[in-house]
């Protein structure tokens, strides 16, 4: 759980249950408030304009891995469990998130079609404990993909299918949940994007497991996610630092990958590595210098990284004005772009 005191609740119907093509409109049809952290100064627009926000030689650093279907229907001598995969740890082994039933270690799990798995002991905190499946690699992933289904939440008021829950670029599978900040982005804005003179990269980020039901929280120090960072990428932006020119993150998955990979004030290539990085309010940014999010709830730690980038009680009194704007919350929810001196 994160431990930055907050000041603001979310109204129920703030809640965004369903994507926005799902209400008659365009995925890059959201709302986005615009904020500098700097000055404080808000403005309340439309993802579309966010062309209108960049200069040429601007970077934009985007996450391209993709969504699997990460809840998996499951039973045992215990009775039925949903079973909710919280990270990879290798070829046939997850951690996960029982929900529903307990099983001990060394307890067996029966899933569809016979899949059998078995209880190994705890995970990287408490309640994530790790899943041996009977068997690993391409077969276990084509299993997950063809009896999973995306994690469905509270406010989530229908079974949306998994392309809901994908960006349009996302090319990696791997990710627990949708790296949600890019999802607005369609192939048209990057394209105008590109012919501003605005450089487009990506890194890839597996998303963890968010949330552990009941009001728990990952610990930010103790949950790993795995990401790669190109050679491309890295000299596209390294190139960018040198010459003073801005590098925005799409997503908070993004700035963790990039500031994971520091080295002597550069970054560095990184190929499949685990980071355990915590980003506050006492980390300097070595690399990012603005970032696109969705808007998060109080007791995420995601809310301490935007802490790296907007003092607390600016951060907070924008989210307030959000709320009372009427901004939608969550991964269907709307855009927040903070950007120092844009405005």
């Amino acid at each position: 759980m994160s431990n930055l005191l907050t000041s603001f609740e979310i109204p129920t119907h703030l809640h965004a249950s369903s994507p926005i093509e799902r209400r008659g409109l365009e995925r890059d049809q959201v709302r986005m408030m615009v904020l500098d952290p700097l000055s404080g100064k808000r403005k309340h627009t439309h993802f579309r304009t966010i062309i209108d926000t960049f200069q040429a030689g601007d970077v934009i650093v985007l996450n391209r891995s993709r969504t699997i279907p990460s809840s998996l229907q499951a039973g045992g001598a215990n009775g039925d469990v949903e079973v909710r995969l919280a990270r990879k740890v290798n070829h046939d082994r997850y951690e996960v998130l029982l929900v529903g039933n307990q099983y001990r270690d060394g307890e067996n799990i029966y899933f569809q079609n016979g899949l059998l798995a078995t209880v190994e002991g705890r995970g990287s905190e408490h309640p994530l404990q790790v899943l041996k499946f009977q068997f690993g690699g391409i077969s276990l992933m084509e299993y997950i993909y063809d009896y999973g289904s995306p994690i469905y939440y509270e406010y989530v008021e229908n079974p949306w299918p998994l392309n809901d829950y994908q960006t349009v670029y996302s090319s990696v599978p791997g990710s627990i949940e949708m790296a949600s900040a890019g999802r607005a982005f369609t192939w048209e804005i990057i394209a105008a994007l590109e012919e501003k003179g605005v450089e487009i990269c990506y890194v890839t980020l597996h998303t963890s497991l968010s949330y552990y039901e009941d009001d728990k929280w990952p610990s930010p120090s103790s949950h790993p996610e795995l990401y790669t960072i190109p050679h491309e990428t890295a000299g596209v932006i390294n190139k960018a630092k040198e010459e003073g020119r801005r590098v925005t993150a799409v997503g908070t998955t993004v700035v963790r990958a990039l500031e994971s990979a520091v080295r002597n004030d550069r970054l560095t290539p990184q190929d499949s590595v685990l980071t355990y990085l915590y980003i506050n309010q006492e980390h300097s940014l070595r690399i990012v210098d603005a970032l696109l999010t969705g808007f998060h709830e109080p007791e995420a730690s995601h809310l301490d990284l935007l802490t790296a980038f907007v003092d607390h009680e600016v951060l907070i009194g924008a989210y307030n004005e959000a709320i009372e704007q009427g901004y939608f919350w969550h991964e269907f929810g709307d855009m927040n772009l903070i950007v120092p001196g844009r405005l």
